[in-house]
């Protein structure tokens, strides 16, 4: 399974809940919760993108599970790109980003 096919998949269920919608960013697709960006696939690479709090995405950084999201040169501090299609692992991060997007991040 792809990166892309993996992220849609695991969308589903998110996409089913009123407050969760597609949209692009940036040209890449992506959800948001209540208008507010929190997950997406870079179709070239097939990573997936999240929106974490900053330590969180330092951390991941650091433990070697994810790179930093800078597209065009300018890095997102509270965005990491997750590489390698893991089902467990991309579930729980989406999960995080969800959380995160509803505390107002």
């Amino acid at each position: 399974m792809t990166g892309e096919e993996l992220f849609w998949d695991l969308a589903e269920p998110l996409c089913a809940q009123a407050a969760v919608s597609r949209s692009t960013m940036m040209g890449y697709p992506c959800l948001r919760y209540h208008g507010r960006f929190f997950a997406s696939i870079d179709r070239t690479t097939g990573a997936l993108l999240v929106k974490l709090p900053q330590d969180r995405v330092a951390e991941l950084i650091r433990q070697g599970h994810g790179q930093p999201f800078a597209p065009a040169g300018r890095m997102f501090r509270e965005w990491v790109a997750i590489d390698k299609p893991q089902r467990r692992r991309w579930n729980t991060l989406i999960g995080e980003a969800i959380d995160f997007a509803q505390t107002g991040g």
